[in-house]
C-alpha cells in the first residue's frame, strides 16, 4: 500500500503550459499531413485520388470516434458517480471539447466524398435504384429509403451535432464547477450525461452502419455498430492514458498515481477482450453459417493484400494487450501503459484501415506517404487541439464532489 499525501499538498490551480517540442512536433505533423492530402488529392491517378478520401475518412471518423470516446467517458464517470477518475477528468473532458471540430472536418470529408463521388459510390452513382436503368441494383434500391443522400446526411449532422453539444456543455459544466463551487454543475452534469448516453448508445451503431458499413451497401452485420463502438472505446482510454502519461511526465499531475492508472488499464485490457468477443461473434457466425452475401465482406479481406494485416489486426488489438496487461504490475507502470496504448492506437488504425479500405480502393490499396502522412497529419492535429484545450483550465477539478474519493484511491 502506498502512502498518500494529503491533499492539501497538491496544487490544484496548475495548469499545463503547451509549448515547446510538443507544440512544435504537432505543428510538423499537421503540415506533414497537409502535404500528404494535397499530393493525394491534386494526382492526376483517379486511384490516389480515391486513396486519399478513403484515407482522408479513416482518419476523419477515427479522430471524431476517440474524441466521441472522450464525451462518453465523462459522462460515465458522471452517471455511474466514479470517484476515482475524478482527479483526471480533465484529459477526457479536453478531448471531448474538440469533438465539435472533429465533428465539421468529418462532415467535410463525408460531404466531399459523396459529391465527388469517390467515396459511397457503391449506393450513391447514378441510375441505381431507376428499374429502368442499366445500373439498376435491387439490393441498393431495396435500401433507397434508408441509403439516400439527404436522410445520410441529416443523419451525420443530428448525431454529430447532437454529441458536440452534450461534450460541449458537459466540459463547460464541469469548468463552471471550478468557479462557483457547490454541487449544482455535478447534478446537471449527471442529468445531462443520463440522456446522452441513451442517446449515444443507440446512435453510435447507426452511425457506424451509415459512415463505414454503407461503403459496403451490400453488405450487412448487426453487430457491425457494437464492433465499432469497442474499437471506438478502447482507442479512447488509450489516448487519455498517452495524454495522461506524458502530462505526468512532464511533471503535471502529481495527485494522479499507480492506481488510476491500475483503473485505465483494466479497462484498456477488458475492452481488447471485449473488441475480440464482437469480432470474433461477427466473424465467427459469417463463417459458420457461410452465406455468401455474408461471407463476401471477409472474402475481400482475404484476398492476399488484406490477409496479413486481418490476421496482425487480432495480435495488436487482442492477443498483444492480453498478453502484456494480464499482469497486475504491468497495469501500474507507466512505461508499459504507455507502450500499449500507443501500440492498441496504432492497431485500432489498422482496424479500420481493414474496414474502410477494400470497400473504397480494394485491390488498389496502398501503404506509402498518403497513408502515413494523414495518419501522422490527424495525430498531430489531435494532439495540438487537446493540449491547447487542456492547458486553457487548471488540471484538476478542484471543487469536484467526488476529488477527494480520488486522492485516496487505492486498489
Amino acid at each position: 500500500m502506498g502512502t498518500h499525501n494529503h491533499h492539501h499538498d497538491y496544487n490544484f490551480s496548475e495548469q499545463f503550459q503547451f509549448a515547446g517540442i510538443a507544440k512544435v512536433l504537432s505543428l510538423v505533423a499537421i503540415v506533414v499531413g497537409i502535404a500528404a492530402v494535397a499530393l493525394g488529392l491534386l494526382s492526376s491517378d483517379h486511384i490516389m485520388v480515391e486513396r486519399t478520401y478513403a484515407n482522408l475518412l479513416l482518419m476523419g471518423y477515427y479522430f471524431t470516434c476517440v474524441c466521441a470516446a472522450g464525451a462518453f467517458f465523462v459522462a460515465l464517470q458522471l452517471v455511474t458517480q466514479s470517484g476515482w477518475s475524478a482527479g483526471l477528468i480533465r484529459i477526457p473532458q479536453a478531448m471531448a471539447s474538440v469533438l465539435p471540430i472533429a465533428s465539421i472536418l468529418l462532415l467535410v470529408i463525408v460531404g466531399l466524398g459523396l459529391t465527388t463521388h469517390n467515396l459511397y459510390h457503391h449506393w450513391h452513382a447514378e441510375g441505381l435504384t431507376d428499374p429502368n436503368s442499366p445500373h439498376y441494383d435491387k439490393l441498393v434500391a431495396g435500401k433507397a429509403a434508408f441509403l439516400n443522400v439527404p436522410g445520410f446526411l441529416i443523419r451525420q449532422v443530428l448525431f454529430m451535432g447532437s454529441y458536440s453539444i452534450f461534450a460541449f456543455i458537459l466540459a463547460k459544466l464541469s469548468y463552471n464547477e471550478d468557479l462557483q463551487g457547490g454541487l449544482n454543475s455535478y447534478k446537471k452534469g449527471f442529468k445531462l450525461s443520463a440522456i446522452f448516453l441513451v442517446i449515444f448508445g443507440f446512435t453510435t451503431p447507426i452511425w457506424s452502419f451509415d459512415t463505414i458499413m454503407s461503403l459496403e451497401a451490400h453488405w450487412f452485420s448487426t453487430m457491425f455498430g457494437w464492433y465499432n463502438f469497442a474499437a471506438m472505446w478502447v482507442s479512447g482510454i488509450s489516448a487519455i492514458v498517452i495524454i495522461l502519461v506524458l502530462v505526468k511526465k512532464a511533471g503535471y499531475m502529481a495527485w494522479v498515481n499507480e492506481n488510476h492508472l491500475h483503473d485505465l488499464g483494466k479497462l484498456m485490457f477488458g475492452f481488447s477482450i471485449f473488441w475480440c468477443y464482437v469480432w470474433f461473434a461477427q466473424f465467427m457466425l459469417i463463417w459458420y453459417s457461410n452465406i455468401p452475401e455474408e461471407t463476401v465482406y471477409f472474402y475481400k479481406r482475404w484476398e492476399p493484400e488484406y490477409k496479413p494485416w486481418f490476421w496482425l489486426s487480432i495480435i495488436i488489438n487482442f492477443v498483444a494487450p492480453l498478453l502484456l496487461l494480464v499482469d497486475r504490475d504491468a497495469k501500474r507502470k507507466q512505461n508499459v501503459m504507455l507502450f500499449v496504448a500507443i501500440m492498441l492506437l496504432c492497431g485500432h488504425w489498422l482496424d479500420y484501415y481493414i474496414m474502410i479500405m477494400p470497400g473504397t480502393v480494394a485491390s488498389h490499396r496502398g501503404f506509402g506517404f498518403v497513408e502515413i502522412g494523414t495518419a501522422i497529419g490527424f495525430a498531430g492535429l489531435f494532439t495540438f487541439l487537446v493540449l491547447s484545450k487542456l492547458s486553457k483550465h487548471a488540471l484538476a477539478p478542484k471543487h469536484h464532489p467526488l476529488l477527494d474519493e480520488s486522492l485516496h484511491h487505492q486498489i
